[in-house]
């Protein structure tokens, strides 16, 4: 069963705050399917895949010109725009037609 209270974390804690607190902080970790139990060797290989993803997030930044046609079609796609262009580039660079074409 989960609770929910609210605790306004620019005011200090009110002595009830704490009892409560405290409480929960002796209470067991209990499993369940929306949150299971891993082994040491899980958390271990878990821990792996999660750096090695941010590894492989971490994006090269490329200064490239556009032109000021090229540029307002960009800034109207919003906010996301810079990921359409990135995305646009992978899918050129990985298409050798289009990109003999550009060439």
């Amino acid at each position: 069963m989960i609770v929910h209270k609210e605790i306004d974390v620019n005011s200090p804690l009110t002595s009830e705050q704490i009892k409560m607190l405290e409480e929960m902080d002796k209470r067991p970790v209990v499993s369940d399917e929306d949150s299971p139990a891993y082994s040491k060797e899980e958390l271990i290989r878990l821990k792996k895949l999660a750096e090695q993803k941010r590894a492989e997030k971490q994006d090269l930044i490329v200064p490239v010109r556009l032109s000021p046609q090229s540029m307002e079609k960009a800034k109207s796609l919003g906010t996301n725009s810079a990921s359409v262009l990135s995305q646009l580039l992978e899918r050129l660079l990985n298409n050798d037609n289009l990109l003999k074409q550009c060439m």
